[in-house]
């Protein structure tokens, strides 16, 4: 069942929204949908319900109704939509849910999430700019940091690897700030 929320109270759309996956093209005629997950086991995506889409300036709600593994993603079946046509609507929609419903991590764990947005210093305190993304290449993550504009050495972006201990020195997220032992002209 897909509920609109634009005419309810604002609490029952996410105050703190977070894009878990992606819904894909239709599948079959009886309203199945493919579903790409972003979560780091792709199979979590389900612990987190309900799931809300936003279009058009409006939210909805998605209430699932089951799913089955499929190839390398997901097909699901949303509840109250039984035919091809009806869930065509949901093409190319980000999956969100609010980041109240993620688990508390435990103590040097960061969610992604976090991180982007925080300034960056090297261990003699040279600016190295701000964490705008990470990716994830199997050994370990890597910040992209975008560099100020007033960089010293004139780097736009720098890819640092997110190594704790050895590299990531100091996470302070009351702050914002991440130290880092890495030279800035690298």
């Amino acid at each position: 069942m897909v509920i609109n929320l634009n005419s309810q109270c604002s609490t029952q759309f996410p105050i703190n929204p977070i894009i878990l996956g992606k819904i894909g093209s239709a599948y079959g005629i009886q309203g199945k949908v493919k579903v790409f997950s972003s979560t780091e086991n792709l199979q979590n995506i389900f612990k987190y319900q309900p799931w809300f889409i936003y279009k058009n300036n409006k939210w909805s709600k998605i209430e699932i109704e089951n799913w089955v593994h499929h190839h390398n993603n997901f097909l699901i079946k949303i509840k109250g939509i039984n035919d091809r046509n009806a869930v065509t609507h949901f093409t190319n929609c980000e999956i969100i849910i609010d980041s109240n419903q993620l688990p508390i991590l435990e103590n040097g764990c960061y969610y992604w999430k976090d991180l982007i947005g925080c300034k960056v210093l090297n261990l003699k305190g040279y600016n190295m700019g701000t964490v705008i993304s990470l990716i994830d290449i199997g050994s370990h993550d890597i910040f992209i940091i975008k560099s100020n504009d007033e960089d010293f050495f004139g780097i736009q972006e720098r890819l640092i690897p997110f190594i704790d201990g050895q590299v990531v020195k100091k996470i302070d997220l009351i702050t914002g700030i991440i130290k880092l032992d890495w030279e800035p002209d690298f």
